[in-house]
């Protein structure tokens, strides 16, 4: 007989989970709020922004949108916001381009853009419903933008269908990239996270950029991985982005990530919370007592047990079996990228060592293997 069953946890609500986190900008922040939860962070910067005085095109996209003192603008970033004026400060245009955008009529993509323009002393004449620049284009070309030129703040992962959509309207096109994109210090650690994804030693991965979705997906196909990477994602471990932009490549990969209501990093915390609780725990009475899995951390009737990746890579399986039996091939399979070959037998062996009682693992002849409830 089986029974799901709750055991209480300490440590906090992430106690026992392993979560990647790819970003650099603000990881600090969201590395700490995963810890004092509980969680294990594995660290990989994916992508950072490029300094402001390295930007020579910035300053030269700023004197060119000053000079055309264009009729519509679209922000669409708070901190592309903020740094666009940083720039122009910086090379005494700062007086200019607030005096070009207050002549003209500003469109923001969400309320933290809009935050940014009215701390500038200016003022919005409209807002995307869902915080995405597609609904904001789609509210544009309601109009007759024929002739017009519209000034565009793009957020370093520019997307070129909404651009040419404006184009074809008849619109002239002015843009500006506050912030770049390039490697990291600590951008080597990339490839040990996609290799932990793909052994099935992270529970999560969080995402707060589109372009560190790529930065993952290219690094892996250099490894020859990014298959295993997305079947991985698919599969077992959660993918987290905070908003629908930074999920679109996720989705266009068919992995199905999680995005908060709210497109924020509290938001996005409390969703990894809840989610990983409710969809990541395994729970299972057995001959041994009740057993929890709470991603790394396995309790068999409230006693710890540490084992090494490969051997919780196969107890967990045999835990989402509920008793069932595992093929030998099905197993095996499993440990392929965990560095232990096709060693099933020994993993079984140290398995059971590691276990309060050896036979809760199972052998059933000829067939594989089955925890013992």
């Amino acid at each position: 007989m089986t029974e799901a069953i709750r055991l209480d946890s300490s440590g906090g609500q992430l106690a026992g989970f392993r979560i990647g986190v790819t970003s650099d900008r603000r990881s600090g922040d969201l590395i700490d709020a995963l810890e004092r939860r509980g969680a294990s962070v594995f660290h990989a910067p994916a992508l950072k922004i490029a300094p402001i005085a390295e930007d020579v095109e910035l300053l030269a996209d700023t004197a060119a949108m000053v000079s055309a003192r264009p009729d519509l603008f679209l922000i669409t970033t708070a901190y592309g916001m903020r740094r666009w004026f940083e720039a122009a400060d910086a090379a005494g245009l700062g007086d200019d381009l607030l005096e070009v955008l207050g002549a003209g009529r500003i469109y923001v993509r969400g309320p933290k853009a809009r935050g940014a323009v009215r701390a500038a002393g200016l003022d919005d004449v409209g807002i995307s419903s869902d915080e995405t620049t597609a609904t904001l284009v789609d509210e544009l070309l309601q109009q007759d933008l024929s002739g017009l030129t519209i000034g565009v703040q793009l957020h370093a992962y520019a997307d070129a269908h909404q651009l040419e959509r404006l184009r074809a309207s008849g619109a002239t096109l002015l843009t500006v990239t506050p912030y770049r994109w390039i490697k990291p210090e600590g951008s080597e650690r990339l490839p040990r996270l996609i290799d932990a994804v793909c052994a099935g030693q992270l529970d999560c991965v969080t995402f707060t950029s589109a372009p560190a979705v790529d930065a993952l997906f290219s690094t892996a196909a250099e490894q020859g991985l990014e298959e295993e990477l997305i079947q991985r994602f698919r599969r077992s471990v959660l993918a987290a982005a905070v908003g629908p932009v930074t999920a679109q490549p996720l989705i266009d990969a068919g992995i199905d990530p999680i995005v908060p209501e709210r497109f924020r990093m509290g938001a996005l915390i409390r969703l990894v919370c809840d989610h990983l609780a409710e969809h990541h725990v395994e729970q299972l009475r057995t001959r041994s007592g009740y057993v929890e899995v709470r991603g790394r951390s396995v309790r068999v009737d409230e006693v710890q047990v540490d084992l090494a990746p490969a051997q919780l890579v196969l107890f967990k399986a045999l835990l989402s079996a509920r008793g069932a039996v595992l093929s030998r091939d099905a197993l095996t399979g499993l440990l392929a990228h965990t560095g232990a070959g096709h060693a099933l037998d020994m993993n079984v062996n140290r398995l059971r060592k590691s276990l309060p009682d050896p036979g809760l693992v199972e052998t059933v002849v000829k067939r594989g293997y089955r925890l013992h409830v």
